[in-house]
Order: structure tokens, then sequence, then C-alpha cells
């Protein structure tokens, strides 16, 4: 689902990658669980659109506190929203080919 993004919205991506799902110990990234990102630079809203691998995820709002921390971060002045969505339904064919790599799949 990540596509045509800015070159703003493709550093957001970058940063969010330092987010890791202490699970399985790979950053939510390549696990899959960043549907988009919005960089809305004359309003100075970020808006990233996530989901977590299952419902009741134990480190779910860890995972999704930690987006929105490290987005603002990095943007200063910005106000992020992390939002949480369930649709698509996350599946393992999800994961980035890097992602299967480290899990050895």
């Amino acid at each position: 689902m990540l596509e045509n993004l800015s070159n703003t919205e493709q550093e957001i991506l970058n940063v969010i990658k330092t987010v890791i799902d202490p699970e399985v110990e790979i950053n939510i990234v390549d696990l899959g669980l960043i549907y988009n990102i919005t960089h809305k630079e004359t309003e100075k809203t970020i808006h990233v659109l996530a989901t977590l691998s299952a419902r009741g995820c134990p480190v779910g709002d860890t995972i999704l506190n930690h987006i929105k921390v490290v987005v603002e971060s990095n943007w200063s002045g910005y106000e992020v929203e992390v939002e949480l969505t369930w649709e698509p339904q996350w599946t393992p064919e999800m994961i980035t080919p890097e992602g299967k790599a480290v899990l050895n799949m």
C-alpha cells in the first residue's frame, strides 16, 4: 500500500523503520504494519495509517505510541496522527522481502 510516497513521506517511513516489534524483533515497516503516510507541508500535519499483526496485541499501544514519538521527534512543529486500522487485515504476505529474510521465511 505504500505507493507514490513523496520524498518527505519516504523519509518519515525510514524513521518509522526504527520502531521494532518486540515480539518478533523486526521493524514494523518490514513487518508490513504501515499502510500509508500522508505529509501536508502547508497544514504541518503527518498522518500514519498503521495496523497490528493481531487484535489484542499486547504491545499494540506501545508500538503505535512509539511511531508517534519518533515521527514527532524528527518533525518538530507538526501535528502527528497515527491511525489504527484493521482493513485490510494484516497477513504474513505483507512482510517485505527484507523482513522475510530476517525471519528466515
